[in-house]
């Protein structure tokens, strides 16, 4: 049976990952020059002599979520709206991640939106939970959660609606190599998930079909 994109998913919406011992820089590298030997190269030809170090680099790039709390990112609210309690939405923010299962990356975009109940939030610290949540190793499922998770934690308003659609390269480059295949899920709060027609205003601006 097909899941319908705007079922609510259960999740720890606002989990931090365990923080960990982090090993140092040169066993990062170290660890680079291993897998370059399993893939059966030589990791003294001068094209591959800097690659570990590169690799350490681009890694503080991609998960770099993981030094962020998205919390404390959503922590400055605004309370002059002036009696505005419409839908406040960001739409197709796009976002990079990995996959948790294969390390290969996701590539999307996300809608977030939420009904305010006296506080608003500016709108660049959305994309910026977003991201804070994408650059960690992810499914998408949890991704979609965590974002709704912490905006209604902090802002606390009476609905939240997340929905992410992105493509699996743990599809497309490996496995079963489905090009153009994309996953939507959804994460809805409050009214959002209690009232349908507020749920088809969103999908009409968000620009799917109703």
């Amino acid at each position: 049976m097909t899941r319908n994109p705007f079922t609510p998913v259960a999740a720890n919406v606002a989990a931090q990952p365990a923080k960990a011992t982090r090993p140092s820089r040169s066993e990062a590298e170290e660890a680079v020059r291993v897998l370059l030997r399993w893939a059966g190269e030589d990791i003294t030809r001068e094209g591959l002599r800097d690659t570990p170090k590169r690799v350490v680099k681009s890694y503080e790039e991609f998960f770099r979520g993981y030094d962020q709390d998205p919390v404390e990112l959503l922590s400055r609210t605004f309370d002059e709206v002036e009696g505005y309690d419409e839908m406040v939405l960001l739409r197709d923010i796009e976002f990079e991640s990995h996959c948790e299962h294969h390390m290969v990356p996701i590539i999307g975009k996300a809608h977030v939106a939420y009904l305010p109940d006296r506080r608003v939030i500016g709108i660049s610290k959305l994309a910026r939970v977003v991201d804070a949540y994408a650059k960690r190793l992810q499914i998408q499922e949890r991704l979609t959660a965590q974002i709704a998770g912490a905006i209604d934690q902090v802002l606390k308003p009476r609905g939240v609606a997340v929905m992410v659609s992105s493509q699996h390269h743990c599809m497309t480059t490996r496995g079963v190599h489905k090009h153009g295949t994309q996953m939507v899920t959804s994460y809805m709060t409050g009214a959002f998930r209690d009232d349908s027609q507020l749920r088809r205003e969103f999908q009409m601006m968000i620009g799917m079909p109703v």
